[in-house]
């Protein structure tokens, strides 16, 4: 739906109230913009009749933000710097446009990262800047175009689209399995384990899956899975690992699965985006190429 013109004040009224909200002063704002102290004023007080309300106090020699003049810079510097940095993206891209992708870190730099390249040359165009985080966020207050998420497709005001799921695995150090004997699933029961703060059940669903009680179990608690691979590498306990994320150690020996106990995550990945950046055009771009990959790889997994 267009916004309707009477609504978007003119940039140099915006212009004007956002450098007087910074500095706190019309003297120095009319300093900054070239201008005189007068039409400063002039222009803030032609914002303040179009939206019907103070933004300002003036008393004697000084001026200081309303509540609503407060509120109302915090948006409007927003604004701006979305229009400055669309303007700088579009300026250093022209034939493309960038794509803010946020990422699972892991899943991010172990799965995805090798992979781009192959996206990156069939869209030169494209520029894909990467930022991590672990759990879902408002895309209202994020410059994001898309995120990778792991779990349930429960993500409130956003779109998205499956793409893979995932087996995991008791994973460990093979000096730790000769330690303690481990040769069954039980014998994990009196094992050292490593928990992820992101799946905190997921070694209860694990122990469920062999058909064992979970009850009381317990251990370390770790943030990330690179951080608990690694805590295996070096021997501290046993990680539920998705196997896709851990070939290389295992391949490499640092890592080994002690007992036959492979099962799927109750979770997913998807790509999930906020509404309005569906037809992007870099996003299109993406989706399609991330659905080819995560398809092809879900074939090996």
């Amino acid at each position: 739906m267009a916004m309707s013109r009477r609504f978007l004040p003119s940039m140099s009224l915006l212009y004007a109230f956002e450098a007087a909200a910074r500095s706190a002063s019309f003297t120095r704002a009319a300093a900054e913009l070239n201008l005189t102290q007068s039409a400063v004023s002039r222009q803030i007080r032609a914002l303040e009749d179009m939206l019907g309300c103070a933004l300002f106090l003036r008393e004697r020699q000084t001026v200081k933000l309303t509540a609503a003049g407060t509120a109302y810079a915090a948006e409007i510097r927003e604004a701006l710097r979305r229009i400055g940095t669309a303007t700088l993206d579009l300026r250093a891209n022209p034939a493309g446009g960038s794509l803010n992708l946020a990422i699972l870190p892991t899943f991010g730099t172990r799965w995805l990262a090798p992979r781009l390249p192959s996206f990156l040359g069939a869209n030169p165009g494209i520029t894909i800047n990467l930022t991590t985080r672990l759990a879902p966020f408002d895309f209202h207050f994020e410059q994001i175009d898309a995120a990778i998420h792991f779990g349930e497709p429960d993500w409130p005001g956003a779109e998205m689209e499956l793409l893979m799921g995932e087996t995991v695995v008791p994973a460990c150090s093979a000096a730790l399995r000769d330690r303690l004997g481990i040769r069954t699933p039980s014998d994990l029961l009196k094992a050292p384990l490593l928990h992820l703060a992101s799946r905190p059940d997921a070694w209860h669903h694990w122990f469920a899956a062999m058909g064992l009680d979970p009850d009381g179990v317990h251990g370390m608690m770790i943030d990330q899975f690179a951080t608990a691979a690694q805590a295996a590498t070096a021997g501290m306990g046993l990680a539920l690992l998705p196997k896709f994320l851990i070939e290389a150690e295992l391949a490499r020996g640092d890592l080994v699965v002690p007992v036959d106990g492979a099962i799927k995550s109750t979770g997913h990945y998807y790509l999930a985006w906020p509404p309005p950046r569906s037809s992007y055009p870099p996003l299109q771009a993406f989706r399609a190429w991330l659905h080819e990959q995560a398809t092809a790889a879900a074939t090996v997994m």
